[in-house]
């Protein structure tokens, strides 16, 4: 399963190939790791990756999501606690750095500890001594490799001070950047493949592949999600599909290009430019690099365009001058707007908005 998961993660693309070849590495070392990406890129799977090609590859890989838990629990998670040391402790329980003796523990969303916590982690990482949460000594010393994962800018937390820069410097000895998925779309369509192999085995489903147009639209996609996202849609593909080959028609709103989803569907076309008005007037956008470059592009349609243009005329009472300005426009670029209209058959008859 680690195999098959390692193989998704990496791809085939070049900022993959250099991640795999700095995984080998750096795994032998043994030295901590920092690995920073956007969420969902698969910074848990790299951690993973380190692990099993180091000498500690036969021992526990322990994960920890430090968002995941409050200071106290986090605390008791980590260390462990003694009986007795809190409401509920009914007996000692051994902590996560204990059970990973010999092993790995990886340290997710870091940048969400608090202060004290990092303090208690830095003592740890220069000493390897365990004190249990409502111990009075120290316990046992464990040997215990650390790395570390976050999405956030640790560097701008240290200046903030929300970050302690002695810990900051003891994790990023070795340092793994996972890039996002919009990087490298290059590695889509054989995540998609792996994906699709591995969730209609599971699933017994009747998909077996993506269609060439499909597969473009997907490949097209900025993923914001990144890899989780893209596993997510292909199993509500795999699961919902009724035909060996998924379609366009079966791809979710989200994949589909504004010309798409607004085609043959006059709510849709309403929504889009509703959108747009909604980005120029409250959000302070320029026409000029909102509109104008989805509609070059192909992602939006002259209908829309017209939609957009028909609501600013609505609010100006006709006055094209004035809708240039709502769309943070300077005035030198009235005439050039004009033309942009005329040329591209957007313009729509003002008259009808006038006042009487």
């Amino acid at each position: 399963m680690r195999d098959k998961q390692e193989r998704e993660l990496i791809g085939t693309s070049q900022p993959m190939e250099r991640l795999r070849t700095q995984i080998r590495q750096v795994a032998p070392t043994d030295a901590k790791v920092l690995i920073t990406g956007d969420s969902g890129v698969g910074k848990e799977l790299v951690a993973r990756a380190v692990h099993k090609h180091s000498a500690r590859g036969g021992h526990e890989f322990v994960a920890v999501n430090c968002a995941g838990l409050p200071e106290s629990l986090l605390e008791s998670e980590l260390f462990g606690h003694v009986k007795g040391s809190f409401t509920g402790a009914f007996r000692d329980q051994a902590g996560k750095l204990e059970l990973a003796h010999e092993g790995t523990v990886f340290l997710d969303e870091l940048g969400e500890m608090t202060l004290r916590m990092q303090a208690l982690l830095l003592r740890f990482i220069e000493t390897g001594e365990l004190q249990k949460v409502g111990a009075d000594e120290l316990g046992q010393k464990v040997d215990v490799r650390v790395i570390a994962a976050t999405n956030q800018d640790l560097q701008t937390l240290v200046r903030s001070g929300a970050f302690r820069e002695d810990l900051y410097y003891r994790l990023r000895v070795i340092h793994l950047h996972v890039p996002p998925l919009r990087e490298r779309p290059q590695d889509i369509p054989e995540l998609i493949r792996q994906f699709l192999a591995e969730l209609t085995r599971r699933t017994q489903s009747v998909v077996r592949e993506v269609s060439p147009e499909a597969m473009e639209l997907l490949t097209r996609h900025s993923w914001p999600g990144n890899v989780r996202e893209l596993e997510n849609i292909i199993e509500r593909l795999v699961v919902t599909g009724q035909h060996t080959s998924i379609q366009v028609s079966e791809l979710p709103p989200e994949i589909l290009p504004a010309a798409e989803r607004a085609r043959g569907d006059p709510e849709r076309r309403q929504d889009v430019a509703d959108e747009l008005y909604q980005r120029l007037t409250e959000e302070g956008k320029c026409f000029w690099t909102t509109v104008y470059p989805l509609y070059m592009q192909r992602e939006i349609t002259r209908a829309n365009v017209r939609d957009l243009v028909r609501r600013g005329l609505e609010e100006t009472c006709g006055s094209y001058r004035v809708v240039a300005r709502m769309f943070n426009m300077d005035d030198a670029d009235y005439k050039r707007f004009l033309n942009f209209l005329r040329k591209h058959d957007c313009q729509v008859s003002y008259r009808e908005y006038r006042l009487q």
